[in-house]
């Protein structure tokens, strides 16, 4: 099973009602994934010389000004962060290898769930209206927003197991299906350097594509290789900086619906969960293809 939804913004018309717009999207889902639930929203871009990392801490407590702290005298940095539930976001002036390294050194415990200029991931185990509502999705703003609703089958119900996986820098995927390679892929990728935090096949498919882009490929081309190298059933959605991509496996038999209109772009797994969305009964609603990219971005308009 497992749920997906996406929401993608042409204009600025509604950035300001992002989470409003897609809080109901997610919360379709939840027959679709009860087990966990997770999104990745993007907006709020910190400048060239800034990184952004989301952290996450099992402890509501935990001391992340100390963290903060110890961030601005270690790397003379100029370090702004706010706090969401378990998660904080941090904006600091430096280069993101030095951050990340000082988190692996004096931070271990602190997950790190995303970097890039622009990405926030936040996911946690439960229902998505609780997970929505711990983190305040509705009052969030932005450009763009993926989201994912999992039925474990493959590995176990945990935080680190939820989607979406970050597969690089501002890139992220989530995943509906199961891939049958996925212990073969697994080794194949771990000698070529990727490192994985869970049994999830779906992290496997987030390897692949970080792996294929450290490679040089495009996106589109790593997609395209991953027709020849993923077996299994899937649909993917991935998000970038600038937009997000939804492609579907050769046989297509998890679901996908896409809807199109001047403002906006939305996808999800069941046409249901974009019956809220404003102006949908005038949009462009058509099921994706099988094996077939399709890409929006800012860029391209």
């Amino acid at each position: 099973m497992c749920g997906i939804v996406g929401l993608y913004l042409k204009n600025n018309k509604y950035e300001t009602r992002l989470g409003e717009l897609f809080t109901p999207m997610l919360v379709a889902m939840t027959e679709r994934g009860p087990d966990s639930a997770g999104f990745a929203i993007y907006g709020d871009e910190v400048a060239d010389d800034w990184v952004k990392i989301t952290l996450r801490h099992a402890d509501l407590t935990y001391a992340w000004k100390v963290l903060s702290e110890g961030l601005k005298s270690s790397l003379s940095a100029e370090v702004d962060w706010f706090k969401n539930d378990r998660v904080a976001v941090f904006k600091v002036k430096a280069e993101e290898q030095s951050v990340i390294d000082y988190l692996e050194k004096y931070a271990p415990e602190a997950l790190i769930l995303s970097t890039g200029k622009s990405i926030e991931i936040l996911k946690e185990v439960g229902l998505p209206t609780d997970i929505s509502d711990s983190f305040n999705l509705p009052k969030m703003q932005g450009t763009h927003i993926i989201g994912h609703t999992r039925m474990a089958t493959e590995s176990a119900v945990t935080m680190a197991g939820s989607h979406p996986f970050s597969t690089g820098e501002d890139l992220c995927l989530v995943h509906n299906g199961s891939l049958s390679n996925h212990n073969r892929l697994r080794e194949t990728l771990q000698d070529a350097g990727i490192k994985f935090e869970t049994e999830n096949d779906s992290e496997v498919a987030a390897g692949y594509l970080a792996h294929q882009l450290q490679m040089g490929k495009s996106l589109a081309e790593a997609l395209d290789s991953a027709l020849e190298d993923l077996d299994g059933f899937y649909t993917f959605t991935i998000g970038t900086k600038d937009g997000f991509a939804v492609m579907r496996d050769p046989i297509a038999c998890k679901p996908a619906v896409i809807a199109e209109t001047d403002d906006y772009v939305a996808m999800a797994s069941e046409y249901q969960a974009l019956t809220t969305l404003p102006g949908i009964e005038d949009a462009k609603v058509w099921e994706p293809e099988a094996a077939k990219l399709y890409v929006w971005e800012r860029n391209s308009h």
